[in-house]
């Protein structure tokens, strides 16, 4: 029964290494005003999550703490997210803006504020 343990253990190790290398899966929506970004971030708490936007580069990093238990037997959620997107925005160093940032049931959305590049221009 240890050898199917330790598979098992081992297994799941794998699976969440995998995972902590892809993870987290992004849907992004882009608007005339805004982008709103929903990424799935289940398993972690509000205060392990850390966000940081510097011009058009989202850095997302989440840990949250690992207690040893001798009675699990397997782990394949993440404990650890460190992943870095590019925006399919413009946005210039010191303009950086999140409009808002709600974590709720493992989903994190933030949107932010999309500046117009240009003024519309009036054909007489």
């Amino acid at each position: 029964m240890g050898l199917v343990k330790e598979v098992i253990k081992e297994i799941g190790n794998k699976s969440r290494e995998f995972y902590e290398f892809v993870l987290p899966p992004i849907d992004m929506y882009l608007s005339k005003d805004s982008l709103k970004l929903v990424i799935d971030i289940p398993g972690f708490s509000k205060k392990d999550i850390k966000l940081v936007l510097c011009g058009d580069i989202l850095s997302i990093k989440a840990q949250k703490e690992i207690k040893e238990d001798e009675s699990l037997i397997s782990n394949q959620r993440p404990n650890i997210i460190d992943k870095k997107i590019k925006l399919p925005i413009e946005i210039k160093q010191g303009e950086e803006q999140i409009d808002s940032a709600k974590y709720e049931n493992g989903v994190l959305t933030l949107i932010i504020p999309v500046k117009s590049s240009g003024k519309d221009i009036s054909i007489e």
